[in-house]
């Protein structure tokens, strides 16, 4: 698994470079301290996974994330914000942008390994108690406006959009529901159709801006 590392402190590449290095399956194939060195070098790299600081000089995360997607070969890498403080406003902006999670520096080192690993997956959500407080904190600042594309999910739909939100795996998922693993992978690939999302955390994010999962539901 091939990873660029984009972040505009030296100091922060390294440690990170010396976690993920350690693990035999995992490889830092590159590393950027600018935004536009970030899409530079993701797309001469084309790596599966990019950690990108949120903050940085001449593009910031949000931008860089944008850019790399734009034009992203498939699949395109999995974009992982990493941020000092998880109710920072850039965060849920890089969300939205289409980064695939978020974590904190502060996080530890089996933390920073297993996110790496989970995103490459596709087949849960990163941290789903931080991204519903992402959410809570977004949804007071902008109503919730309701898209078409709810009123086009089946009933059984919602229901799978909902065990999303909560991180559940597609196995989970078809555990709780009663139904078999190609059955809740078929329900998860309609929600991401009809919700127009590139991932879950997409899907996720359009759910609570539209009000179709609130912050304070205890399902989502």
């Amino acid at each position: 698994m091939r990873i660029v590392l984009a972040d505009d402190e030296r100091m922060v590449r390294t440690a990170l470079r010396v976690i993920l290095d350690a693990e035999p399956d995992l490889e830092v194939a590159g590393e950027a301290s600018t935004g536009a060195e970030a899409v530079s070098v993701a797309r001469e790299l084309r790596p599966d996974v990019v950690l990108m600081d949120v903050r940085m000089p001449e593009l910031d995360g949000i931008r860089a994330t944008e850019r790399i997607l734009a034009r992203a070969p498939d699949p395109a890498p999995r974009i992982v914000v990493v941020t000092t403080f998880e109710n920072d406003a850039y965060v849920y902006e890089a969300l939205r942008a289409g980064a695939a999670g978020f974590l904190l520096k502060r996080a530890a080192p089996e933390d920073l390994v297993a996110a790496v690993r989970l995103v490459t997956r596709s087949d849960s959500l990163l941290y789903p108690s931080a991204l519903r407080g992402l959410a809570a904190e977004y949804a007071r600042r902008r109503p919730p406006a309701a898209p078409p594309w709810v009123a086009r999910l089946t009933e059984r739909e919602g229901e799978v959009l909902r065990l999303m939100a909560t991180g559940l795996t597609n196995a989970e998922i078809a555990r709780r529901l009663g139904v078999g693993p190609a059955t809740a992978k078929t329900h998860v690939a309609a929600v991401l159709a009809k919700t127009g999302a590139r991932d879950r955390t997409q899907a996720v994010i359009a759910a609570y801006e539209s009000g179709f999962i609130t912050p304070a539901d205890p399902r989502g």
